[in-house]
């Protein structure tokens, strides 16, 4: 590894930019060169100073941070990249197993300090492969990927267009798959079908729990144990939906949440 992280800062906000830049000043291995206030202008950073990482905001004026990493996804050398990031618990759940890592506003120089470790030890191990493949998982976490997806359903008399992200489960019940949302269930089209949604949904955050539903990750509040070597899991919906995950598909469900 380098004996210094060049590292690029994107915030649209100046005073942001500036603790972080502080905070950053106290660890002699991290090289800040460049900054940047939108998308557009990181973009451009980031392909001309070649960083080794990258701390991005997500909420910014016009395009926001993930698409900034979609055109970083696309670039022959990747830096890895740390969200900095003022959105709730919800939100980060969205991507939290993902990211190489993430910072909440205000950022807290201790647990600042934690995420250059882990940044320190990718790249030491030269984590190029890996790291790209983080970055996909993490834009499969928030619903983006390479191309559109989107999942048709029904609802009075009309198709509605549903991003990934927004469904919480799909369930197969009287001879139709269903799509459960926070606050409602809708008819998925008449042609889908578990596996199919499976081979379209490959790359998002969605497992198999059993033979008839497949539930996002991202989207699971709580797990336990239950009868005949079971798992129950409690979805974050409204109704907080409980889904049964079979003894056969526990193992690969504790492996898949890395439990």
């Amino acid at each position: 590894m380098n004996s210094t992280i060049r590292t690029i800062l994107v915030d649209d906000e100046p005073p942001a930019q500036d603790e972080l830049n502080y905070l950053l000043s106290s660890h002699a291995d991290i090289d800040v060169v460049g900054a940047a206030g939108n998308a557009a202008d990181a973009v451009k950073a980031i392909a001309a100073k070649r960083p080794d990482l990258v701390f991005l905001d997500i909420q910014m004026p016009g395009r926001d941070g993930f698409s900034v990493l979609q055109e970083v996804m696309a670039m022959e050398r990747q830096p890895l990249v740390v969200f900095v990031t003022a959105f709730d618990e919800y939100a980060i759940r969205a991507f939290d197993e993902n990211a190489v890592d993430y910072l909440l506003k205000p950022v807290d120089p201790k647990r600042l300090a934690d995420s250059l470790n882990r940044v320190r030890r990718r790249l030491a191990a030269s984590e190029t492969r890996e790291s790209s493949e983080v970055l996909r998982r993490l834009l499969a976490g928030a619903g983006i990927k390479p191309g559109v997806t989107r999942i048709s359903v029904e609802h009075s008399g009309r198709n509605i267009l549903l991003s990934p992200q927004e469904i919480v489960y799909f369930n197969y019940e009287n001879r139709r798959v269903h799509a459960g949302t926070r606050n409602a269930v809708y008819p998925c089209a008449c042609d889908l079908t578990l596996d199919r949604l499976e081979e379209r949904l490959e790359g998002f955050p969605f497992f198999r729990a059993n033979r008839s539903q497949l539930v996002n990750l991202a989207l699971v509040r709580t797990y336990a144990p239950w009868f005949n070597g079971k798992y129950v899991l409690t979805m974050r919906d409204e109704a907080e939906t409980e889904i049964t995950v079979s003894k056969a598909r526990v193992r690969p469900f504790k492996d898949a949440m890395e439990l």
